[in-house]
Order: structure tokens, then sequence, then C-alpha cells
């Protein structure tokens, strides 16, 4: 028993070692990230994505700030449900947009300054890094 005991408390202090496999480790977590085009329009409205920790995503839609998560490996993409406030604003057909553009996401590329989430069907959001 007390070995069962000792192996399930080393199981617990692993776990916590998992490397973060997510876009956050490959480039997405240096940065808060603007996006400039959706679907090959220039995205006019205000909206921002950030990694700030592991399995983390925030950011903010032209009216909300907004949080999910991520658990899958780079270059794969998959936001969990986004939690966001309920403002409305003028822009609200927009960030509708953007949050179902991003929950339809299933790739993503990180190069240098621009990064590109998208998917097989032909969606496109393409983001800049701001200045730090």
């Amino acid at each position: 028993m007390k070995y069962l005991i000792c192996a399930a408390a080393l199981v617990t202090l692993f776990s916590g070692c998992k490397k973060d496999e997510t876009v956050r480790a490959y480039g997405g977590g240096d940065a808060t990230w603007k996006l400039v085009e959706l679907n090959g329009t220039t995205f006019a409205a205000d909206a921002t994505i950030a990694f700030p920790e592991k399995g983390k995503i925030t950011g903010k839609g032209p009216c909300n700030e907004f949080a999910s998560t991520i658990e899958v490996p780079y270059p794969w993409f998959k936001a969990g449900q986004i939690q966001s406030s309920r403002k409305a604003c003028p822009a609200l057909a927009a960030e509708t947009a953007y949050f179902r553009a991003l929950t339809d996401a299933t790739l993503v590329e990180v190069s240098d300054q621009v990064m590109i989430l998208s998917n097989t069907d032909g969606l496109s959001l393409v983001f800049k890094a701001l200045e730090q």
C-alpha cells in the first residue's frame, strides 16, 4: 500500500511537468496578436488573441474580452468553448464572425511577426504581433 501511495504521488508530481506543445511554445506565446485580416478581407475592428500560459487563450473582440483553452499540439489549433462578457456594441457582427472563425480554425502557423489560423475549408485569420 505504501508503494501505491508513493507511485500515485510521483505521477501527480510529474504530470505538472508535461512540456507545452501548443502554439504558445512555438512562438505564439511571445506576443499579443492583432487580427488584421479575416478570410482575405481587412478586419477593420479591433481584435486580439494571446496565449499567456500553458493551455490558455485570452483576447479581446471588438466588444468583449474572451477566454478559452487550447490543448492540441502545434501546428494544430482547437479553441475550447469561448467564454466572453456580453456587452453590445456597433461591431457585434464583426465580433461574432471573429469568435466563430476562432472555433472553426484547425491549423496555426507562426512565422516571425505573423500568425495565421486556418482550416481545410479555406478559413484564414491573419494576425500581426503587437509591439510589447
